[in-house]
């Protein structure tokens, strides 16, 4: 745990091959995952607080088709050629 930020260091990830786009991560950890038009999710980049740890281990293990993770690593590295907020 970073003592500073108060955060996990750990961070959501879905596998978009196994999702199918339910939403149900999305109503489960709306701090977190957000869903896009067509209900797949589109999860923080930011590691998961301390506070929601354990709604995030829960709503990993609810995921109808196991596409959500949450494991530590480094934050995703942005896509240079699309802009922030886009899609």
């Amino acid at each position: 745990m970073t003592a500073r930020t108060g955060d996990t260091g750990q961070r959501l990830s879905v596998d978009f091959i196994a999702c199918e786009g339910r939403g149900l991560c999305a109503e489960a950890l709306p701090e977190l995952i957000t869903p896009d038009d067509w209900g797949f999710p589109i999860v923080s980049h930011q590691a998961v607080p301390l506070r929601l740890l354990d709604d995030a281990r829960e709503t990993v293990r609810a995921c109808p088709k196991l596409a959500l993770r949450l494991g530590y690593g480094a934050a995703p590295r942005p896509d240079p050629g699309r802009r922030e907020g886009a899609g």
